[in-house]
């Protein structure tokens, strides 16, 4: 069966509760989001998802690996995910934060991976594939290490072409995945995903909702057919324009 996930951006608890109610009304059949650690806002992605089970049946929280020393810190993300009755967590590794005051540390994801698993082991835990950070040989390597270390299954960067999803798709075979899909509607925010995050385009792409709307449906329908699962990450973009009616 696919599972259907809505990635939920927790600037404040009132316009998460908003976002909650926009998926609830425009979009019933979905009962999951998945919610990031955003160090610009004061809600952390733990909080925000103990606030979304009360709407939704699933949520899970991103936690960045290196704000968290695992000798000193790691209690206090598992005392945070048994007081919010999370069962699920994806681990990603985070971007360094803008803030020289916010505390980092050398912990990579494949060793929070493992401390959690340990510390919680009927947690579910889920890692991240980019298919676009490093060569294809080098993130292949980086997903095998984070099974060994206990993952259960993967969040993928959003992709823009359903070719190269066929080729992680090999590589990620008999594990349980979630796919990226995330609308781009302008050159500018195109530009950013290339320059960023190494993002491919194919030549067919347009930056319009409707382009958009279109590979958002072609992805559901690629996720189905494999008996996979799907989240989609509206960033600025209006949730029920992008996904009502095809989901």
């Amino acid at each position: 069966m696919t599972h259907v996930s809505i990635e939920l951006v927790p600037r404040s608890a009132d316009s998460l509760s908003t976002d909650l109610r926009t998926v609830r009304e425009k979009l019933p059949a979905v009962r999951m989001v998945n919610i990031p650690d955003l160090l610009g806002f004061e809600l952390r992605s733990w909080d925000a998802c103990r606030q979304a089970l009360g709407v939704m049946a699933r949520a899970v929280p991103h936690v960045r690996a290196m704000d968290f020393d695992l000798d000193r810190r790691l209690g206090i993300l598992v005392n945070a995910l048994r007081t919010a009755n999370l069962r699920e967590v994806l681990v990603v590794q985070g971007d360094p934060p803008q803030d020289l005051h916010h505390p980092v540390f050398p912990t990579k994801s494949v060793d929070l991976i493992r401390a959690l698993k340990a510390a919680l082991p009927t947690l579910t835990v889920f890692a991240a594939v980019d298919p676009y950070r490093a060569s294809f040989r080098a993130e292949m390597e980086h997903s095998a290490a984070k099974v060994e270390a206990g993952a259960d299954g993967f969040f993928t960067q959003p992709f823009f072409d359903l070719r190269l999803m066929d080729v992680w798709a090999e590589v990620l075979a008999g594990r349980e995945v979630y796919w990226g899909v995330s609308p781009v509607t302008s050159e500018r925010t195109q530009r950013y995903w290339q320059t960023k995050n190494n993002a491919f385009f194919p030549a067919s792409f347009r930056p319009t909702l409707e382009w958009n709307r279109g590979f958002a449906a072609d992805c559901l329908a690629w996720v189905r057919a494999r008996g996979t699962h799907i989240y989609y990450m509206p960033i600025r973009t209006d949730i029920a324009a992008y996904l009502e009616g095809i989901l």
